[in-house]
């Protein structure tokens, strides 16, 4: 990539020679970082071609990106954040906690808020440290364990209690959302490629959770989804359609953000000081828990539709345009973040963005730290001497920056 040369696309400059950042290959055996780099430097805000005819506004420096998310108004999440579904509007919009947009985001969100404050979930402690043990116990046996897969299973672990769903059916949900965000990943894509991939995952998580629903229905509980269920907004409480589509939208945004941080942060660390550091210094779990958030930034990108012409980044966006905000990006801006190519687990401050911001930050985050937290206490308060035998191996997708298999050893202290 050049600084100087620029091209012409949709009647504004980018620099000549960005990559495709659609391309799931460009996030699982490329390097994003260097385009998003220049971009920030070059152009911060620029127009991104997909296909013949479709584009978006590529957004790339933090304090664009923050100001894209909390301003609901001029930037809406309803017609769709994937750019999946570019050139078309989101058929959820509107019903869906992710694509709707206050004052009815904040009806339907907060009875789920309450029930997933940190308060809240601290009370669930014993139970999420319990499938944390559960999923960390063939690490003790000494041989090779792929800590990947664990950490894509600790998610479900703990959302499917937080639901009440049966634990039979984890190992299942967990594979069909993971399919539901990496269909071009050759160990999830469908023989018939990307299109049947989506079509039958969504198709058999959505027939999972009408079974469930209705069931629910007939003897609600203390679970989110009874939750779900007994929220009331615009004088009735969401139809079978709207909890279903709801239920799926929780259990992807659970199961998308909480198991790469760990991956993440092991993958870059493993064999340096700064890990035996943070295991040496369980005061800075808490810090180090939100500098692996930084650093991995899981959901790579959100998308928005201006709903009126405004200018963002010195670059004018006309009614209607779709942006995109890279998440990534804007967590390694050099002019919010001090050496921000730095695993620094003592960095503070860290206004990271991984969970979003305004009104669509991430309903469970508060789940996802009291899960990270308890799981890195676990790591090292039980295990020493963490060892990498082979390369590890990321997830290929565009939308969440993770990875599928991540081989380790360690002993166990005290043995």
């Amino acid at each position: 990539m050049t600084d100087l040369e620029t091209a012409q696309s949709g009647g504004c400059p980018v620099p000549h020679g960005t990559p495709d950042l659609v391309e799931p290959t460009l996030h699982s055996h490329g390097d994003p970082h260097a385009a998003w780099r220049t971009l920030r430097r070059e152009a911060p805000v620029s127009w991104h071609p997909v296909g013949d005819t479709l584009g978006f506004w590529s957004v790339t420096r933090y304090e664009d990106s923050d100001r894209v998310l909390r301003d609901y108004q001029r930037f809406t999440s309803e017609r769709g954040t994937m750019i999946d579904l570019l050139g078309t509007d989101d058929p959820a919009g509107g019903s869906q906690l992710a694509v709707t947009d206050p004052p009815r985001h904040d009806v339907m969100r907060r009875p789920l808020q309450r029930a997933l404050t940190i308060k809240a979930v601290q009370r669930s402690e014993k139970v999420i440290r319990q499938q944390i043990l559960r999923l960390l116990a063939p690490l003790a046996d000494g041989g090779t364990f792929d800590f990947a897969q664990a950490m894509l299973a600790m998610p479900m672990a703990v959302t499917g209690v937080l639901m009440g769903l049966p634990r039979e059916d984890w190992p299942r949900l967990t594979r069909l959302t993971t399919t539901c965000i990496a269909p071009d990943d050759p160990e999830y894509r469908h023989p018939e490629g990307r299109k049947k991939t989506l079509e039958a995952a969504h198709r058999e998580l959505f027939s999972y959770f009408q079974d469930i629903v209705r069931a629910r229905r007939r003897d609600l509980g203390d679970d989110l989804i009874s939750i779900l269920l007994r929220t009331e907004f615009e004088g009735r409480a969401m139809s079978v359609g709207e909890t279903v589509s709801n239920c799926y939208s929780m259990l992807l945004g659970a199961n998308v953000t909480t198991p790469h941080a760990p991956s993440f942060a092991f993958d870059h660390l493993i064999g340096t000081p700064q890990l035996d550091d943070w295991a040496a210094h369980p005061v800075l779990i808490t810090s180090g828990v939100e500098e692996a958030l930084r650093w991995a930034s899981p959901i790579t990108y959100f998308m928005r539709y201006a709903t009126t012409e405004v200018e963002l980044g010195g670059t004018v966006v006309k009614a209607g345009d779709p942006v995109v905000v890279w998440i990534a990006s804007a967590n390694r801006d050099e002019a919010v973040f001090p050496d921000p190519f730095v695993f620094d687990i003592r960095r503070r401050p860290n206004r990271h963005i991984a969970f979003g911001a305004g009104a669509h930050h991430c309903v469970g985050h508060s789940v996802a730290r009291v899960t990270l937290r308890l799981l890195f206490a676990e790591l090292f308060g039980s295990y020493t001497d963490f060892a990498q035998p082979a390369k590890a191996e990321r997830l290929g997708s565009n939308f969440v920056s993770g990875y599928k298999h991540l081989p380790m050893t360690a002993s166990v202290k005290g043995r």
